[in-house]
């Protein structure tokens, strides 16, 4: 099994990020803007990246400006049965600490390393939206 995890700090508000990661408005702006879907626990979103495919997330659990949880219900085959998590903290200087983890993938092979370069360039569009109200995401 491998994992993909990155963690870093955006100068935003927790109560911001997690707006960014749990509304589709929010998704749209940093991540994909073919996003639809339910904002609920139980909830099911679909992330599209016109011919190159699709996944859809199951959100397990929702914390509010703590934690977001999902589970990778279908979609590209090595995806199907990792679990994404965003793990939200604020330090004193109301900056956010961001750990992203994407787990449980059955290989480390080469579509894990593609997707593990493009985590770090839509955490990067993550921290571009909450900073300066402009993310870059997946237009196709």
């Amino acid at each position: 099994m491998a994992d993909i995890k990155h963690a870093f700090i955006i100068k935003a508000p927790v109560s911001k990020v997690y707006e960014a990661v749990t509304r589709i408005e929010g998704l749209k702006s940093w991540w994909t803007g073919e996003t639809t879907g339910e904002e609920k626990q139980g909830g099911v979103i679909r992330f599209g990246f016109g011919q190159l495919g699709f996944n859809k997330m199951k959100i397990i659990s929702l914390k509010k400006d703590q934690k977001v949880d999902w589970h990778c219900v279908d979609g590209a085959q090595d995806w199907i049965g990792t679990r994404l998590r965003f793990e939200l903290s604020e330090d004193k200087d109301k900056n956010t600490l961001v750990k992203f983890e994407q787990c449980g993938w059955k290989e480390a092979n080469d579509f894990y390393a593609q997707c593990n370069y493009h985590w770090g360039l839509y955490m990067r569009s993550l921290k571009s939206l909450c900073e300066s109200g402009a993310g870059t995401p997946y237009t196709g």
